[in-house]
């Protein structure tokens, strides 16, 4: 029995922020990523990372993003870690974990085999690791688009450090997914929603239950 902690991503209204905390998921995640649905500014995420209760982990997602965007998150927004979902090197992850103290999440999409040594390496640096479907070639999003990878390619790995799987999962698929891999952590955006970017707290409060029905099913 495994107690299964959830994290939301894209929230974008206080309602969602609000959904997330009383369906008792533990991390609450802002995109700042244009090209997304459900990128919010620095202003927009201060607001809600205020309103979000004491306990909810408050993540910021970029993409490849520069000093400069990321000294105007960290600046304005209240956070409890940073999680880098674009192409940022080895090099790149130990550096932004030094130059702003705050847990770094890397994300790394997988598609085969030949993906997995990737999460060895950046296990080396990051604080956690986010297990993702890789986007398809030509894809506007690297992560975010409603796909899983095949779950047996990970079942009963493990690195050096906490991770978290992502990719395709809903209400309906969350309970197989953690049966399938082990996983003790698992992010939903897309698989919550009735639309990109809007978020639904009756599917919010499904997922949370789902996934912590799965973490009480004894490992034989």
């Amino acid at each position: 029995m495994h107690d299964i902690r959830v994290k939301i991503c894209g929230l974008t209204r206080p309602e969602d922020v609000a959904a997330v905390a009383a369906a008792g998921a533990r991390y609450a995640g802002f995109v700042f990523f244009p090209a997304s649905p459900r990128s919010v500014t620095p202003a927009v995420a201060r607001e809600l990372a205020l309103g979000a209760p004491p306990g909810l982990a408050k993540v910021a997602l970029v993409v490849d993003a520069e000093d400069a965007l990321l000294d105007e998150i960290v600046g304005a927004v209240p956070l409890d870690m940073l999680q880098l979902h674009g192409r940022e090197s080895v090099a790149r992850v130990a550096e932004v974990r030094a130059r702003y103290g705050l847990p770094v999440m890397k994300a790394v999409g997988v598609a085969s085999e030949a993906d997995l040594p990737a999460l060895l390496e950046y296990g080396r640096v990051a604080d956690q690791l986010l297990v993702d479907a890789k986007a398809p070639k030509g894809a506007v999003l690297p992560g975010g688009n409603g796909l899983a990878f095949d779950w047996r390619l990970i079942a009963g790995r493990r690195w050096p450090v906490p991770w978290m799987l992502a990719g395709g999962l809903t209400p309906e698929n969350v309970a197989r997914a953690v049966a399938m891999t082990g996983a003790r952590q698992v992010d939903v955006s897309s698989g919550v929603e009735t639309a990109p970017g809007r978020k639904d707290g009756g599917l919010i409060r499904d997922f949370v239950a789902a996934a912590s029905e799965a973490g009480a099913v004894p490992r034989l």
